[in-house]
């Protein structure tokens, strides 16, 4: 089987797919309070032009699949597609971020279907600071969520917190906290300029060096090996606690130089750098006729081109223009 391998030497076998560019919460960090125009139904990747192109990176050599949106869970029959890529084979794993607002209802039919992880974003253990945060009232229905999760049989958990100064790092330690007597994995993400209008704030920013300094106020911390050179966490466990405890640092301390991923958009663009600006339309080319060998070329392409950091972006300087609902979580 083919490996895709950038001119860096990086090989490609992560692939994550936006379903949808819809959601249901309008997270601070990722877009304005009255939200931003929905991409036209029409112009989104139907399943089959989902699994056709997951089908070709298969044959390429990725391997592992994480569904994304917007709020994946707002597409509707989402299980139906898990249960579709599941049985292609050569995947190895598919996973699912999600907000978890409409998980309840959804965590068994997914268990079911073959996902294998899933991601829960989780800013706030406080309802009222939750709701500031997301800027709607639904602090009941994650919590419903998560449980549902793990009655589902989800295991682990990852419980995802962005850390946002003056916000929400006051919440580190109760996060942390949360793996004393339970398999989650909490992760703390840094505060990333991809709210795509302009409202990052890099004097918001916790760096991962000032949230290793706090969790170590709660306990030793003991760091765990990964086998995995593309793993973008630096994982810990507080001494005497059941779970585990990530640190995802795209911009105190990148990790672009053991990239292993793609994107593709809900419109059906491929990304090979979250920060990146440039994008192919790989939709319109099978729309237009264009074979399996044409799309691979394509992917090949966008592969060939992954810059060696950050898209060339100066995260002082630059910022994406599109919102992380528009580019797949």
């Amino acid at each position: 089987m083919e490996q895709l391998v950038d001119s860096f030497g990086r090989i490609v076998n992560y692939l994550r797919v936006s379903v949808t560019d819809r959601c249901n919460l309008r997270c601070q960090y990722c877009m304005p309070a009255d939200g931003v125009p929905w991409i036209p139904r029409e112009q989104i990747l139907s399943f089959e032009e989902i699994i056709r192109i997951v089908r070709v990176m298969i044959q390429l050599g990725i391997s592992k699949i994480r569904i994304t949106g917007g709020e994946p869970l707002v597409r509707r029959d989402l299980p139906e597609l898990i249960e579709q890529l599941i049985t292609l084979p050569g995947v190895e794993d598919i996973s699912l971020t999600t907000n978890g607002v409409l998980l309840a209802s959804q965590a068994h039919a997914l268990f079911a279907a073959g996902l294998g992880r899933i991601n829960i974003s989780l800013d706030s253990l406080r309802p009222e600071s939750f709701a500031s945060i997301t800027r709607a009232n639904l602090f009941g229905r994650v919590k419903e969520g998560i449980q549902a999760a793990v009655e589902a049989g989800f295991d682990p958990i990852k419980l995802n917190m962005v850390v946002i100064r003056g916000v929400n790092d006051d919440e580190i330690a109760d996060f942390a906290r949360l793996t004393r007597h339970s398999r989650f994995e909490v992760r703390f993400l840094e505060y990333m300029p991809l709210d795509g209008y302009g409202n990052w704030d890099r004097t918001k920013l916790v760096s991962g060096a000032e949230i290793l300094e706090r969790l170590r106020a709660v306990g030793n911390l003991e760091s765990i090996d990964s086998d995995d050179p593309s793993e973008v966490a630096e994982r810990f466990r507080l001494q005497g606690y059941e779970g585990e405890i990530g640190l995802i640092l795209p911009v105190t301390e990148p990790f672009c130089a053991n990239c292993s991923r793609l994107r593709v958009t809900a419109e059906g663009f491929l990304k090979n750098c979250l920060f990146g600006q440039e994008e192919w339309n790989v939709r319109d080319l099978m729309r237009s006729g264009g074979s399996d060998d044409d799309v691979r070329a394509m992917i090949r392409l966008a592969v060939f081109r992954k810059k060696a950091a950050f898209g060339g972006l100066d995260l002082d300087l630059d910022r994406s223009t599109r919102n992380m609902s528009q580019i797949g979580g």
